[in-house]
């Protein structure tokens, strides 16, 4: 009984972390409904054309099973790709439904890899404005620490894998690619861009995926980003300024160079109920490692590394602002130069409150767990000297 509680709650809070949806009950009514009736609505438009487009003449049947929108239809696939709503409007895709299944095969990985690059492909289907990764699989490709290529060889095993899933009555295809960043945070460098255009130029619809390793071991939930790129002749409209994250100082240009060419997709997750019964026989066999781990000790290589990135960005700044106070006498040092030193300042100084925040995270919770499992051995201990005193 005490091995199952345990379970349940490291279960729990590695969900609650990762804001993964258990598709039972009315989390995964709601879940399936809304796939079911986006890609009814796709199959209609495909076929009937702007007469089914009224939502008030629209039948939406009751939701058949739990894992309903696990199931490929073929015909209502190849229907969509003849439409292909995405190449009218640059922006169509706007969610990325990833299977708990594919999460955690992309977390393994590119741990796996370290500080080096990974790389692997996603299975699954387009679905009204969203993109459904129900699988994913690893690449034989070489990797260093800031890049990764696929040569040869990793596409031929692309495609026989493909075909070979195929054959085993697996019918998605292949909807994009994954790699890892890591250390440097969530984002498409230059490379990553021109590979992602390319992919959605011949192989649409195609999502990219990537995922920080070190960042995610440091912070105790999966970091991840999913983007698709703009087509060559597109320009982006001004937008408001996205979540803030953390560049490291040797990868800002690179970040900023290409940061207009493509957007992020906002990501939910969810669970079969297969993987809910193989999650939990996991849990029962793991739980004791994940309570038992320390972000405290296992990230304090990446906390120096994060301490030296903030010093080189503030000795940056020192370093220009003391070049403009000296040729000051000159002329007039503009006001957009100090304007661009505030703002770097203002990044920094949210990067230093990141990084204290999540140690104080992690020591917080190593306190929790320390007042939870240790406590009443403390006071028994306690107890027991009063006695004998």
């Amino acid at each position: 009984m005490a091995s199952e509680s345990g379970a349940r709650q490291a279960q729990k809070r590695w969900e609650l972390e990762n804001e993964v949806t258990m598709c039972v009950d009315d989390n995964e009514e709601g879940l399936t409904s809304h796939l079911n009736k986006q890609e009814r609505k796709m199959g209609a438009e495909a076929v009937g054309g702007s007469s089914s487009r009224d939502p008030g003449t629209s039948q939406v049947q009751a939701n058949v099973g739990r894992d309903e929108f696990w199931k490929y239809d073929n015909e209502a696939q190849q229907a969509v790709a003849q439409q292909a709503p995405w190449t009218k409007d640059p922006h169509y895709f706007k969610t990325a439904y990833v299977s708990a299944l594919a999460l955690l095969k992309m977390a393994i990985h590119t741990k796996q890899g370290g500080n080096i690059e990974v790389m692997g492909m996603l299975q699954g289907k387009p679905v009204g404005d969203a993109i459904v990764v129900v699988d994913a699989f690893v690449l034989p490709v070489e990797g260093t620490e800031t890049r990764v290529n696929a040569q040869a060889e990793a596409y031929e095993y692309m495609v026989e894998y493909n075909q070979r899933s195929k054959e085993s009555g697996r019918q998605e295809n292949v909807v994009g690619w994954y790699h890892s960043h890591p250390g440097y945070g969530c984002w498409l460098s230059g490379i990553d861009v021109n590979t992602q255009m390319l992919n959605q130029e011949y192989t649409e619809p195609f999502l990219a995926i990537v995922i920080d390793p070190i960042r995610t071991q440091a912070a105790g939930k999966v970091e991840i980003g999913a983007f698709r790129t703009y087509p060559k002749d597109y320009k982006a409209a001004e937008e408001g300024p996205n979540e803030y994250q953390t560049i490291p100082l040797n990868k800002v240009e690179d970040f900023g160079v290409h940061c207009k060419k493509y957007y992020s997709l906002d990501i939910q997750y969810f669970k079969s109920s297969l993987d809910s019964h193989l999650f939990e026989l996991l849990w029962n066999k793991y739980w004791v490692s994940t309570l038992s781990s320390s972000k405290v000790v296992s990230g304090s290589d990446y906390l120096s590394g994060q301490v030296k990135d903030l010093v080189e960005k503030l000795e940056q700044v020192e370093s220009n602002i003391a070049h403009a106070g000296r040729i000051g006498g000159l002329f007039l040092v503009s006001g957009d130069k100090k304007k661009q030193n505030l703002g770097r300042l203002s990044k920094i100084a949210q990067d230093g409150c990141k990084v204290a925040t999540e140690q104080v995270h992690s020591m917080l919770s190593q306190i929790l767990k320390d007042r939870l499992f240790n406590n009443n051995k403390k006071n028994k201990n306690e107890a027991s000297d009063v006695m004998e005193a």
